[in-house]
């Protein structure tokens, strides 16, 4: 899991380097002199026929979404969308992580329940815990640390064996909820960036209005227009991270109910065995 993050945070960091670039030529296109605008023209009229009409359409439309999301992303100051973007590849980064290690630890409960039992019914106690330790997830977890109990000869009374159950049920619950705090982490902070960065535009809008000394409309929409585009693009991040969360905490949810089964499982096949202190 730690190399699926930092491959996440590479191609971030590879993300935040082409946006850079892609704002410094917007920057020298911006800057250039007004002749090479008049040579571009003249090279455009010597220029052969264009393609056909069709093509050239899907083209506009692929080059005009993404030079409308550039634009976008700039004009909302590339300092602070800059940060409701990291909050975004972080986020998702913690959440493709979540969703992987719960997606890994998913098992059919009643069938590993049944097969650990039939081990456990032939007094093939070692048998069941190989069974254990070649299956991943919690619930494999708890039965491990049950069986292993139950083939000691100190702690394989029902009050231990019960008592470990419980304790291995938390430790493997705590386990599912790792690092969900940080994913709540960058919900909360990408709105709040957006908003901050809206406060901050309000008041460089004011203080050119300040400057200009007239309250024109185009001063005064111009500067609430950039202002307000932080604040929408930190509430899609939200939403986005929040669709994500919502689907970890259904799993986490349904990995704990095959727990709390698989105890109840685990108790009756420990009771039905010989080797259970009753």
């Amino acid at each position: 899991m730690k190399k699926l993050f930092a491959i996440v945070a590479l191609v971030a960091a590879c993300s935040f380097c082409a946006t850079s670039s892609v704002m410094a030529q917007d920057e020298e296109e911006a800057t250039a002199p007004a002749d090479t605008a008049a040579v571009d023209t003249a090279a455009v009229e010597e220029e052969p026929e264009a393609a056909p009409e069709e093509d050239v359409v899907v083209e506009e439309e692929s080059a005009s979404i993404h030079k409308a999301l550039k634009t976008k992303f700039i004009e909302g100051d590339a300092g602070f969308m800059s940060l409701v973007a990291l909050a975004l590849v972080l986020g998702l980064a913690f959440c493709i992580e979540r969703v992987i290690y719960l997606t890994l630890a998913k098992v059919n409960t009643r069938a590993f329940t049944d097969e650990v039992g039939a081990k456990v019914a032939k007094g093939d106690i070692k048998g069941a815990i190989a069974i254990c330790e070649a299956t991943r997830g919690p619930v494999a977890q708890l039965a491990r640390k049950s069986l292993e109990c139950l083939a000691s000869d100190e702690q394989n009374d029902i009050v231990t064996i019960e008592r470990t159950i419980n304790t291995e049920a938390e430790v493997q619950g705590s386990y599912l909820e790792q690092h969900c705090s940080w994913i709540t982490f960058f919900i909360a902070s990408a709105p709040s960036l957006g908003f901050l960065g809206t406060v901050i535009g309000m008041v460089m809008a004011f203080d050119t209005i300040e400057k200009a000394g007239d309250i024109s409309p185009t001063v005064v929409a111009g500067g609430m227009k950039v202002a307000l585009i932080t604040t929408i693009f930190g509430i899609i991040v939200a939403l986005i991270l929040q669709l994500f969360y919502n689907f970890i905490l259904g799993s986490i949810e349904s990995l704990t109910a095959d727990m709390e089964n698989a105890a109840q499982s685990l108790l009756t096949i420990c009771v039905k065995s010989d080797r259970c202190k009753k």
